[in-house]
C-alpha cells in the first residue's frame, strides 16, 4: 500500500454542469483529474421515481482538500440535494498518487 492516501469524490450532474464543475476544480487545483461519464440514474425524488440522464463526476484529490472540494460542489451545482460521496483511495499506484498530492493546492 502506498504512503499517500488519496480521495475520490464522486457526484452526479446534468450534462451542462458536469463539465463547468470538472474544469472548475482542476482550475483552481483542488483536483488532479476529473472524469466525467455519462449515466442514467434512477432515483426516488419528492416521492417519485425518477430517471435522468446524467454525468458522474470522478474527483481525484487529497484527504486536505476533499472537503473544499464539497463545498465548492456545492456552490456550483444546481442540484438542491447533489450526490457527493468521498471515498478513501485504499490503495494505488505510488506514482500516480504522487501526482494527485503534487497537482492538488
Amino acid at each position: 500500500m502506498g504512503e499517500r492516501r488519496c480521495m475520490m469524490v464522486i457526484t452526479t450532474a446534468p450534462p451542462g454542469d458536469a463539465d463547468r464543475i470538472a474544469y472548475t476544480l482542476v482550475e483552481e487545483r483542488l483536483a488532479a483529474c476529473v472524469n466525467v461519464i455519462p449515466v442514467r440514474s434512477h432515483f426516488i425524488w419528492e416521492g417519485k421515481i425518477s430517471r435522468e440522464k446524467e454525468e458522474m463526476l470522478f474527483v481525484k484529490t487529497t484527504p486536505d482538500a476533499a472537503e473544499r472540494v464539497r463545498r465548492r460542489i456545492l456552490e456550483l451545482h444546481s442540484y438542491q440535494l447533489p450526490e457527493i460521496i468521498a471515498l478513501e483511495i485504499a490503495d494505488g499506484h505510488e506514482p500516480y498518487m504522487r501526482w494527485i498530492h503534487e497537482s492538488v493546492q
